[in-house]
């Protein structure tokens, strides 16, 4: 599992006080880096290998400015060509979202989803919940 701290900005909140429901998955996003590093260790985009076919989030709390948040990333599943990453947000020890995304191992250059090499599917392994 990864943990990426973020820090929310006064942009990101709307006009009822809380943080915009469109800035979660952002975040959700911001936890995967280690994720994509593993498929792609320079995370070129000329080399980019992850691309999301599916995303769902379930906003559990509401979330506000002032206080970090806490992102926790793991992979769930993996399969041939694709795998699943699961995410929770929590703000002061509370879950606040929850969610999971689909992603497809792709090969720019080809054009087409491609089989998870054998590595990459040990270091997913060391990161499943």
């Amino acid at each position: 599992m990864f943990t990426t701290i973020i820090r929310p900005r006064v942009s990101e909140t709307d006009g009822v006080g809380h943080i915009n429901n469109t800035t979660i998955p952002i975040w959700f996003e911001a936890g995967r880096e280690e994720i994509f590093r593993i498929l792609t260790p320079d995370l070129s985009f000329t080399n980019w290998r992850a691309v999301i076919v599916n995303m769902n989030v379930d906003y559990v709390k509401e979330v506000f400015y002032g206080a970090d948040v806490e992102i926790r990333t793991w992979i769930s599943k993996v399969g041939n060509s694709s795998f699943v990453v699961e995410e929770e947000l929590f703000q002061q020890g509370a879950l606040c979202a929850k969610g999971i995304s689909t992603y497809v191992n792709f090969n720019q250059a080809l054009h087409k989803a491609e089989t998870i090499p054998a590595e990459v599917r040990q270091q997913f392994e060391k990161h499943m919940r």
